[in-house]
Formats: structure tokens, sequence, C-alpha cells
């Protein structure tokens, strides 16, 4: 059953006149992080509160056999990554780099407008998004994948699943991509100089260094004078335009993603970098507190 809005959550903006901003659906953790919610007035403008959390561990380590996982729930829409880490040749153009190969998979199971077989429109486009924004966004030195140049580097391959889909899927990718790096864990390699081969120390592992947070803020435009934020599926289906922004702890943008449909003004656009860089600090915060967690009960 799909969650219904009560009066006391103003999600809608109309930018003709002063703007009316809503932090919309929750971020949460599985199903057991719950937030006590209501609305606030702040600048002139409706902000959704987010009160008192109760984080759980199911956040991080969803697939015990992945070097790195995570599972994260945006309103209805549920998605889940898992990293591989595996030893490769570096590229002939970049002798001291790894990779990072993202891929988004949109299968039936997540909702009946999918169907079975290969990649759809939407899912390469969210890969290619996915891979831009690790890209622009420098979220890991890619140097630092490489164990000996031009002989020996890592690739992590970030499979992203959708598990429910309700829109706003390349929000809940980055920010489940996001926890599954801060999740993975790759062991010490060596290559022995008699033999030439690499040898692994699964016994020691180091965990990857974030240099970055990126998160996705999506917008949904109805006749270039109202705007959504965190749109549904509806939504999405019934707006004239999207509008995807990517920003990253130090307010910096990455990456601005808008699909066609109408137009957008100036001023527009910059009421959506705003809010999402506002929105950056409070997934920022949240994935923060699920890392505290996670170390105080190891």
């Amino acid at each position: 059953m799909r969650r219904t809005r009560s009066a006391a959550e103003p999600r809608i903006e109309n930018i003709a006149s002063a703007p009316h901003w809503s932090g919309g659906r929750e971020s949460h953790v599985f199903t057991s992080l719950q937030f006590s919610r209501g609305a606030s007035k702040h600048h002139g403008g409706w902000f959704q509160n987010r009160g008192a959390s109760r984080i759980s561990q199911e956040l991080f380590g969803s697939i015990s056999t992945a070097d790195g996982s995570a599972l994260v729930k945006i309103g209805n829409t549920t998605v889940i990554c898992g990293i591989k880490a595996e030893l490769t040749t570096p590229p002939s153009d970049a002798p001291n780099k790894g990779y990072i190969v993202p891929n988004v998979d949109l299968p039936p199971l997540c909702s009946s407008r999918f169907r079975p077989g290969p990649p759809g429109e939407q899912a390469q486009a969210a890969s290619q998004f996915i891979a831009d924004v690790i890209e622009s966004s420098h979220l890991i030195n890619i140097e630092e994948l490489c164990i000996e140049k031009a002989k020996l580097c890592w690739v992590l391959y970030c499979d992203i699943m959708c598990l429910d889909y309700d829109g706003n899927l390349l929000d809940a990718c980055i920010v489940v991509l996001l926890a599954a790096l801060k999740n993975a864990q790759l062991p010490e390699v060596a290559i022995n100089k008699e033999t030439d081969l690499a040898e692994v120390d699964i016994q020691k592992k180091r965990p990857l260094k974030i240099n970055r947070h990126p998160v996705g803020s999506s917008f949904a435009v109805f006749d270039d004078s109202i705007i959504i934020v965190d749109p549904t599926a509806e939504e999405e289906s019934l707006s004239t335009a999207l509008l995807t922004v990517v920003t990253d702890e130090e307010d910096r943008l990455c990456a601005v993603h808008k699909p066609g449909g109408t137009s957008l003004s100036g001023e527009k656009l910059q009421h959506c970098i705003n809010r999402a860089i506002t929105r950056n600090k409070e997934i920022s915060k949240l994935l923060d507190k699920v890392t505290e967690s996670m170390k105080t009960t190891k």
C-alpha cells in the first residue's frame, strides 16, 4: 500500500510566489529507522522536520558474501548495493589507476513497469549517471586502488538492485552506493618478487578512503511553477520535467541531471541547488550516526 500524504506534509512549492519546500519522504534504515515528523517555518518556506531517529545496523553489511554492502529505503523505494572487489590489470592509458564499475538493475520484481531481459533505457541511464557522479565528485581516489603500476589493481563492481520502485531512483542509488563503499574493506595484497604473483592476506583488511560524500536531491517540475521535492513514481509520471542535483559536504555542485522536459529558469535552478545542499547535510548526518553506531557495537 502506498503512503498517502496528510495535511501536515506540505511538499509542494509555488515558485511564482514565496518558496515552500518540504523534506519529502523519510530516508531510513530498512524498517528500523523511524522519524518523528512535523512541519516548521524556515526562511519563509516549509521544511519537513526530522526528529529523533532510531537507527539499525541493517543499513550496512546487508550482504555477507560481498566486500561491502548496504540497503537504503527512501519512502517506498528500496535499493540494495553489493560491492565485489577483484584483481585485474590497470588500463593501458592509466597504468596507475584502478576501476569502479557501477551497474543499476531494475528487475520486474521492483515494479510492473519493468520487463525481463537486457537493461532498459532507465537502468542504463541510471548506471551512466552514477558513473559520472563517481568521477565528477572524486568520491574515491582511484589511484589508491592501484597495487603496482601497470601490473595489478583493484576493480570494484558496484551492483545496485532496486527491490521496490516508487520514484526517486537516483537519490536512493547515490546514498546506497556511498553507504556500501563506507562499509567495504579490501584485503592486503602484495606481489611476490620471486614468483611475480599476487599474494592476498584476507586476515588483514582495510576500509576504503572516502574523499567526498555526494548526495542527490531529485525534483519534479509541474508547469514551470510548482516543484515537488523527492517525488514518487506517480508524481514523476505526471510532471513536465525532472531534475536531480548532486552536491557534496562542502556545498560544491557535483552534477546536474535534467533529462529533457520543460525549461527551468536560473532562479528556480538555484532554489533547487540550495535545497540540495540542505538535504546533503541531513543525509550525511544520518550516515555518520549509523557509522558511529556500528563502531560502538563492534
